[in-house]
């Protein structure tokens, strides 16, 4: 036969063990969209800031990069202008010294064009005996200057007043000549050097009388190269051939 056991003392209250469950947090159960969008902010705010200051970081850098290369570059354009303004104060030199160069040349009178003027306008009647140059007159202090190229004094004879006066009528035509300042400055009946033989002996001839004269003129301060014609006409080939050359080059004007 076979025995039941039961044991009824499990079953009062106090028998019972009690539970080990310890309390734990509670879970709301609901919308936790509020809490996601904290926690997504609360992440991303930080991450924006380190972001922004890495981005400002960057841009720091290569500011300071271009403003270094700028500063570079600003030395070398230094360099470059001082060497441009060097350059310029050479050529501004070298400009000077040409155009005081091409004053003197362009002043030039050669005397063999004016000797031959002076042939070409020298009436018949009319001989000269000497030509001199007068130098130019240093202007007084506060006065504009002078003539620099001075002037002439032609000294003859002439078998009359009026044989001078044509003489001089010619010379202020000429070009090489300023006619204002061209004048006579003595003229005087003298003998003649050259008195001629009686054709008997004993005849009396009276002497010839001829007039001795001295003209002045000032040289015109026209400058040679506007005198490539008259140059021309009186042979003056080779200072023609350097006034046309210093004009294709562009140092004198046409």
């Amino acid at each position: 036969m076979y025995s039941l056991d039961i044991n009824f003392l499990k079953d009062r209250p106090n028998y019972q063990k009690k539970s080990t469950k310890k309390p734990g947090v509670k879970v709301p159960i609901g919308n936790l969209t509020p809490l996601y969008l904290g926690v997504a902010l609360g992440v991303c705010f930080p991450a924006l800031t380190v972001g922004a200051l890495w981005l400002l970081q960057a841009k720091v850098v290569e500011s300071e990069q271009k403003v270094a290369q700028l500063e570079e570059e600003n030395k070398k354009l230094d360099t470059e202008i001082g060497n441009i303004n060097k350059i310029k104060e050479e050529t501004n030199k070298v400009k000077g010294e040409t155009q005081a160069l091409v004053t003197v040349f362009d002043q030039i009178r050669p005397w063999s064009a004016m000797l031959q003027d002076l042939r070409d306008r020298i009436p018949a009647k009319v001989q000269i005996e000497n030509i001199k140059q007068i130098p130019p007159i240093a202007p007084a202090p506060g006065q504009p200057p002078g003539n620099p190229a001075g002037g002439i004094e032609i000294t003859g004879i002439a078998r009359s007043f009026n044989d001078v006066n044509d003489f001089l009528l010619t010379l202020q035509q000429s070009r090489f000549l300023k006619s204002s300042e061209s004048k006579i400055k003595t003229a005087e009946l003298v003998s003649s050097p050259i008195q001629p033989e009686p054709a008997k002996e004993g005849e009396d001839i009276p002497p010839i009388q001829v007039v001795k004269y001295t003209i002045q003129s000032s040289l015109s301060d026209v400058p040679a190269s506007e005198l490539i014609r008259e140059l021309e006409q009186k042979g003056t080939v080779g200072l023609v051939a350097r006034i046309r050359s210093m004009q294709q080059t562009g140092v004198i004007s046409k």
